[in-house]
């Protein structure tokens, strides 16, 4: 894909609005559903980091910069990228604001301007789902990594699936929205695989769709629902979005 076919795909230009920008959260992580996202996306990343204090971190496509400052607040060295910059202005306003120290920066995830292993661990969600080479940013994520790369996608088995169809069929009809990707589980460590890292753990978080539990918006409704599901063993194989840590297993 040419840099120029690149930068027109809707990534680029939707997270380059300033309304997006303004509302991303808001509309991603408002209301109680939102806030459960938010506080168990926040609980699995630091279990799959382990310590965090003084590690070398890179957030890559740190958007409003969500995961980048919760790193901050457990005293990582966290480097932020996003090829956005109003959400960078967003993310380093909240930094100041959260008093924490984040090192925010306008980059390409598909070229990471950092040498070889130079951080103990690169994240990424919500990334791998809208890039237009997602093999490229992930191997980008693996090389600059000395040890841990942590993801995010939603799963090819789960509701996201005909969500996904929906909005990429509503796309090629010049619908303005974001017609991510699923991804199966045999690709994903495929990918990594071919880059020297295999699969650690893994969590899935939800077997109901977000937007579901979202028209409910009763935390105790999705608790209780997601306990039984899992409970019947429908959570590991339908759960999304799945969340991985890889560890590298190459010299």
């Amino acid at each position: 894909m040419s840099e120029r076919r690149a930068k027109a795909h809707y990534s680029y230009t939707m997270y380059a609005d300033p309304s997006m920008a303004r509302t991303f959260d808001a509309r991603r992580f408002g209301g109680p559903i939102g806030d459960l996202v938010q506080r168990s996306q926040a609980r699995v990343l630091a279990n799959m980091v382990g310590r965090i204090q003084d590690r070398r971190i890179l957030d890559v496509g740190t958007g409003t910069g969500r995961v980048a400052i919760l790193l901050a607040h457990g005293a990582a060295k966290v480097t932020a990228v996003d090829a956005s910059e109003e959400m960078l202005a967003i993310a380093s306003r909240r930094a100041a604001d959260e008093l924490v120290k984040v090192t925010f920066q306008l980059g390409d995830a598909h070229h990471l301007d950092f040498p070889d292993r130079g951080f103990d661990a690169v994240v990424a969600f919500r990334l791998l789902m809208h890039a237009p080479q997602w093999q490229l940013c992930l191997a980008e994520m693996c090389r600059v990594s000395d040890r841990l790369v942590i993801i995010d996608y939603p799963s090819a088995t789960s509701f996201a699936l005909f969500e996904s169809m929906g909005r990429r069929l509503a796309h090629a009809h010049r619908v303005r929205t974001e017609a991510y990707r699923v991804f199966t589980r045999k690709a994903i460590a495929q990918a990594l695989d071919e880059n020297g890292y295999r699969v650690r753990s893994v969590h899935r978080q939800f077997v109901l769709p977000i937007a579901f539990h979202k028209i409910f918006g009763s935390r105790r409704f999705t608790l209780w629902s997601e306990h039984v599901l899992d409970r019947i063993g429908l959570l590991k194989p339908f759960g999304s979005p799945v969340t991985l840590v890889a560890e590298r297993c190459v010299p």
